[in-house]
C-alpha cells in the first residue's frame, strides 16, 4: 500500500509541516523505519527520533522545531494502531463451513460463519454471525459464541461456557477447564465435580496459553472489554471486573473479586477469596494476599503502596555498608563496656 503524508493526514485527522507529498509505504519504529516509511514519537523519544531514517514521523501537539518532516496528532500511539490496520492486509477465508470441520447434532450456526479445516463445533452449540474459527478449535456442547468473534487455532471453549460479541481468543487458549478442587481424606485427594462455566462478556480479548477455569458453580466472569495477555491463569468462580489489563504470567487465585479497570503487570499473584479495588495498578511481581481498596497504585511481596516499596528498595542497596557499620560500632561498644569494667 502507498499513501500520500497528506492522505494519511486526512484519515488520521492530522497536520502536516513539510511536504505533504511524500509517499509512504510502510509504518515502523524509530530504529527500523527506511526511508519510506512513517514512524511516531513520543517522549521520552521525540530526540531519538530526530535522527531517524523514516520519511516522516508522527509527533504529539507542542513538539517544536523538528527537523524532519511531520505530521501532528493528539494521540499519536491511537493514530499510529489505526494506520498499522489500514497498511495490513486482512487474511481473507472463504466464508462458509470446510467440508473437513465437524458440527455436530442440533448445531446452530449464524450468517456468514467461517469455520476452518478440523474445527469442531459439538452437539447443541450456538454460533454467531459473522465468528471465524480457526483449524483445530473445539467448541463444547451447549457453549455459545457471539456474533464477530474470532478463535485462533487449537483454542478450545468447553462445554456451556458462553463468549460474547467481538471477543478474540488467542491460540491454545482454554475457557472452560476444570477448577483446581479437590477434598482431601486419608492423604487422598477426590475430585470436586466443577459444573459451573465460564462468561466472556463482549469485547474480551484471551492470550496464548490462557487458561480460565470454569465455576464449581455458576460462573467464572471476565468483564466486558478486559484484555489478557498470554500464559494467564483465572481461577473457578472468579469475576474480572470490566476493561481490566492482565499481564503475562499473572495468576488470579478462585473466587477473586476484581473491580473494573485494574491493571495486573506480568507475574502478578492472588490468593483466593480476596476483594480487589478498582482503578487500581499492581506493578509486576506483586503478591496480593489480602482485601484491596480502590485507587491504589502497588508493589511487591507481599504487596504495598509502590511509593513505601520504592523506599524499601532503595534502603536494601545499603544493607552490606549499614551490616558493616553495626559491627563496626558493636566492638567499639564491646571495647567501651571492657574499659569501663
Amino acid at each position: 500500500m502507498k499513501k500520500t503524508l497528506k492522505e494519511i493526514a486526512d484519515y488520521v485527522g492530522g497536520r502536516i509541516v513539510g511536504d505533504e507529498n511524500i509517499v509512504i509505504s510502510g509504518l515502523d519504529n524509530i530504529e527500523g523505519a527506511g526511508e519510506h516509511d512513517l514512524t511516531f514519537a513520543v517522549e521520552p523519544h521525540i530526540e531519538e527520533a530526530k535522527s531517524t531514517r523514516a520519511a516522516a514521523v508522527m509527533l504529539p501537539e507542542g513538539v517544536e522545531d523538528f527537523p524532519r518532516p511531520a505530521l501532528y496528532v493528539a494521540e499519536p500511539r491511537a493514530a499510529f494502531a489505526s494506520l498499522l490496520t489500514l497498511f495490513t492486509p486482512k487474511l481473507v477465508f472463504s466464508k462458509g463451513v470446510s467440508s473437513e470441520a465437524h458440527i455436530g447434532k442440533d448445531v446452530k450456526l449464524g450468517e456468514d460463519v467461517t469455520i476452518l479445516p478440523f474445527a469442531c463445533v459439538d452437539d447443541h452449540a450456538v454460533i454467531g454471525d459473522r465468528v471465524t474459527l480457526y483449524p483445530g478449535v473445539y467448541v463444547g456442547q451447549y457453549s455459545e459464541v457471539g456474533e464477530n468473534t474470532v478463535i485462533y487455532s487449537n483454542a478450545t471453549v468447553r462445554e456451556h461456557c458462553r463468549v460474547g460479541k467481538r471477543c478474540i481468543i488467542h491460540s491454545s487458549a482454554v475457557i472452560g477447564s476444570d477448577g483446581f478442587g479437590f477434598t482431601t481424606k486419608d492423604g487422598v485427594h477426590t475430585k470436586v465435580p466443577q459444573v459451573g462455566n465460564v462468561v466472556l462478556e463482549d469485547d474480551v480479548e484471551i492470550g496464548a496459553h490462557d487458561g480460565i477455569d470454569r465455576a464449581a458453580m455458576g460462573s467464572t466472569v471476565i468483564g466486558h472489554g478486559t484484555k489478557i495477555d498470554n500464559l494467564v491463569h483465572i481461577g473457578h468462580n472468579c469475576k474480572i471486573g470490566p476493561n481490566c489489563l492482565i499481564v503475562a504470567q499473572t495468576g488470579i487465585s478462585g473466587s477473586t473479586q476484581v473491580g473494573h479497570n485494574v491493571t495486573f503487570g506480568g507475574q502478578v499473584g492472588t490468593v483466593g477469596h480476596i476483594n480487589i479495588g478498582a482503578n487500581s495498578v499492581y506493578a509486576a511481581r506483586s503478591g496480593i494476599i489480602g482485601d484491596m481498596p480502590e485507587g491504589v497504585f502497588c508493589a511487591g511481596f507481599p504487596v504495598q503502596s509502590h511509593t513505601e516499596w520504592l523506599r524499601m528498595q532503595a534502603a536494601m542497596k545499603h544493607l552490606p555498608e549499614l551490616r558493616k557499620e553495626v559491627k563496626r560500632l558493636t566492638k567499639e561498644l564491646a571495647k567501651l563496656q571492657a574499659a569501663k569494667e
